[in-house]
């Protein structure tokens, strides 16, 4: 059974925070030095998408939802903050009535 989601999403940060969390965990690095690295690509953390498809699963069970396997999707792996936005994207429209 998924994780029961608060009546209010997260914000944006707040997903990055837990997707650099998760990334850094990964490659057993310290956070602040991975969340660094990934600003110093730019405003969108670029990241390898690879990585973050590693990831997706732990955010999936993270967040309680089930990102869809689609082309946004996979455009959405190419940043952090884009994977991030995604994320929200689908905890909203779970939350939708």
């Amino acid at each position: 059974m998924g994780k029961v989601l608060s009546p209010v999403p997260p914000s944006i940060d707040d997903i990055v925070t837990v997707i650099i969390v998760f990334l850094a965990e990964l490659e057993g690095r310290p956070v602040e030095e991975v969340r660094s690295e990934l600003e110093s690509g730019g405003k969108e953390l670029p990241v390898d998408s690879i990585l973050v498809v590693e990831i997706l699963t732990r955010v999936e069970e993270h967040y309680g939802i089930a990102v869809p396997a689609d082309a946004e999707a996979a455009r959405a792996t190419r940043s952090v903050t884009a994977f991030a936005q995604a994320v929200l994207n689908v905890i909203i429209e779970r939350q939708s009535p």
